[in-house]
């Protein structure tokens, strides 16, 4: 194409904003143009240009709040978990405070889940048992994610004779029958605190997050920035923690979170057939299974606790959906 000759208006401000062109009429008079998109920074801004760069945790985090469903599991976790973090303000009575004025009494103004045939406020009991379950749960998915990705980690990034002495180590782990052993290890160690019992359940349930992690290292170590950072001279514990780890955090966050809701039951299951929590320390498991004993025409007993524990691990199961969602680079819509 041939250069078209250009034609000045005197009426016209130039381009560049600055007025007419020298020696036309009006040259004396400044007229203001409006400056055009790109012309300076500021103007990138002013267009609505720019767009504000975010981190690939900006993105998750704001795919997880457009999740309805796993955005409204998580306040409703949270009060529950607080309920039972601040039992001490909110319980009216203490779980062990006998009235004998209320014995069997099922829920009424006073009393709204109803009493035991101690006379024990059964509102009071679960807030306490909230709080001894949810510091199980949360502890043994701290622990198993823990040794989880500490074995798996290992087993992945060196791979060879490592990887097959951890990962058959791992599969003998899974090869047992979990509620026997638990069972039978509950029985050899008597009373059961919370932080044994925390103990116990993540020595044995630690399988599924190794797994993971073992898997995506394996995948990672051969990727271009790792071959980088190790020609760089990084050492192996570097490269494992500084750069191989970060790109994992989104599957063991998920794995974590439903360990956590494993937990919960498991305690819930191991206290309501006599072997976990031992009295008088509340629980939830432990609720059912003195309800159970009491009979079936007190059936506050039984329903509050058992409603109870369903709604947080629905809670955590949604809540850990909506983790896979969000952490997942790949996904663009949201399901719920």
């Amino acid at each position: 194409m041939t250069d078209q000759p250009r034609v000045h208006d005197p009426n016209v401000p130039s381009a560049l904003g600055l007025g007419p062109e020298p020696g036309a009429p009006g040259a004396g008079h400044t007229i203001s143009a409006p400056p055009m998109p790109g012309a300076s920074t500021e103007l990138v801004y002013e267009y609505g240009l720019e767009v504000a760069a975010r981190s690939q945790w900006a993105y998750a985090r704001l795919r997880f709040m457009r999740h309805r469903l796993a955005l409204f599991s998580l306040v409703v976790l949270v009060a529950i978990f607080a309920c039972g973090a601040f039992a001490n303000f909110i319980a009216p009575y203490t779980y062990h405070q006998i009235n004998l004025d209320a014995l069997s009494q099922p829920p009424s103004a006073k009393h709204i889940f109803g009493t035991d045939s101690a006379g024990r406020d059964s509102f009071s009991r679960v807030l306490y048992g909230i709080r001894t379950s949810a510091r199980v749960g949360i502890l043994v998915g701290f622990l198993s994610t823990l040794i989880g990705t500490i074995i798996g980690g290992i087993a992945g990034f060196y791979g060879g004779w490592v990887d097959n002495l951890l990962m058959r180590t791992t599969d003998l782990f899974l090869t047992l029958p979990l509620l026997a052993v638990l069972l039978t290890a509950a029985r050899f160690l008597g009373h059961s605190t919370p932080t044994k019992l925390a103990f116990l359940l993540a020595a044995l349930i630690w399988t599924t997050i190794a797994r993971i992690v073992r898997g995506s290292f394996l995948s990672l170590r051969e990727k271009e920035y790792v071959e980088a950072a190790r020609a760089a001279g990084s050492g192996d514990v570097r490269i494992m923690f500084r750069h191989m780890l970060p790109n994992t955090v989104g599957p063991i966050v998920v794995a974590a979170t439903l360990t956590i809701g494993t937990a919960i039951l498991l305690e819930a299951v191991l206290s309501f057939l006599g072997f976990g929590i031992e009295p008088p320390t509340p629980a939830l498991g432990a609720l059912l299974n003195e309800g159970q004993d009491q009979g079936i025409d007190k059936w506050w007993l039984v329903t509050f606790p058992g409603v109870v524990i369903v709604i947080i691990v629905l809670c955590i199961n949604f809540i850990g959906d909506g983790l896979r969602d969000a952490l997942d680079p790949t996904q663009r819509r949201v399901r719920a």
